[in-house]
């Protein structure tokens, strides 16, 4: 099989597929219309998120068998007509699940204790205790939004700092030792901490809005790792604004580019959460270790193994 690889990852793809005797060829800088070209000779493709996978891309791709995405998300692929032209989609949510719920938990520590302002204060040789008392996560209720692989891992850390851990999903009977499942209305009734881990679909796209943010009982402490799109950022201001929302830990931002590697826009929100000090705002970091980005490549190597040898 002839596969093209469309990002740079971890080189064990390459190695391990080589020598599974797979035929490699590397392109991390053409365009989409020159892939569009030639995609035609492929069986497969490995892929980040430089380029949109659409429908007209996919119906160039004749010979396509795979589409395999290095992470968890997939909303750069056109899934139904991947799924029409008889594509299999294969991503590695396994890979960095890990990285993300280290990530969540790191944030909010960080900003519930105030740790990157008092460190600040000191180096500048400001001494203040009052102003720095911290708020423990012991004792919180944490929802989270999604329970797949981010989910769970991220359960499994909350549980150890002594939270109680719910979750909605869309799907049904997954509770477990970490966490109960309860309706979305529970969730906002009961929740302190919210943290987003769901795709970015029609459905989830803005879930979290001003109507969301109303019918939170408490004020909350709330965190994306997700994607920027499942947030109306102009909301989340508002609130935060108001004290409705007491923090923000954002990984991902609305303004983003679908490729995930700058700013797409800038504007008064954004500044705002960029000079607030109830906001912790990092690059699309998450789920992005030393670790994850070869754990990543693993699980996409194997499923590839799996299905094609």
């Amino acid at each position: 099989m002839k596969i093209l690889l469309l990002d740079k990852n971890h080189p064990l793809i390459t190695e391990q597929l080589l020598a599974k005797n797979f035929v490699l060829e590397e392109d991390f800088t053409s365009s989409y219309d020159e892939v569009c070209h030639k995609i035609e000779n492929y069986d497969g493709i490995i892929i980040r998120s430089r380029i949109p996978l659409d429908k007209n891309f996919l119906e160039k791709g004749k010979n396509l068998k795979f589409i395999a995405r290095v992470g968890a998300g997939m909303e750069n692929i056109d899934i139904p007509a991947a799924e029409q032209l008889g594509i299999q989609l294969i991503n590695s949510p396994e890979g960095n699940r890990d990285s993300v719920a280290e990530h969540v938990v790191g944030m909010l520590l960080i900003l519930m204790n105030r740790l990157f302002i008092a460190s600040q204060e000191v180096k500048n040789g400001i001494w203040l205790r009052e102003e720095n008392r911290g708020d423990e996560l012991l004792g919180k209720t944490v929802g989270l939004i999604g329970y797949g692989n981010m989910g769970k891992a991220t359960a499994r850390r909350f549980s150890g700092f002594g939270c109680k851990v719910i979750f909605h999903d869309i799907l049904p009977g997954l509770s477990d030792e970490f966490a109960s499942q309860v309706s979305l209305e529970e969730l906002k009734a009961s929740a302190d901490i919210v943290s987003l881990h769901i795709p970015l679909t029609s459905e989830t796209h803005y879930l979290v809005d001003e109507k969301f943010i109303s019918e939170m009982k408490k004020d909350f402490y709330f965190v994306n790792t997700a994607r920027g799109k499942n947030v109306e950022t102009k909301y989340l201001v508002q609130a935060l604004k108001g004290g409705k929302i007491k923090g923000v830990c954002l990984d991902v931002l609305e303004y983003e580019k679908s490729s995930f590697e700058n700013l797409e826009t800038e504007n008064e929100d954004l500044q705002y959460l960029l000079d607030s000090e109830k906001a912790i705002v990092t690059p699309h970091i998450a789920g992005w270790t030393h670790q994850s980005k070869e754990k990543l490549a693993q699980v996409i190597v194997d499923k590839i193994v799996a299905a094609y040898c």
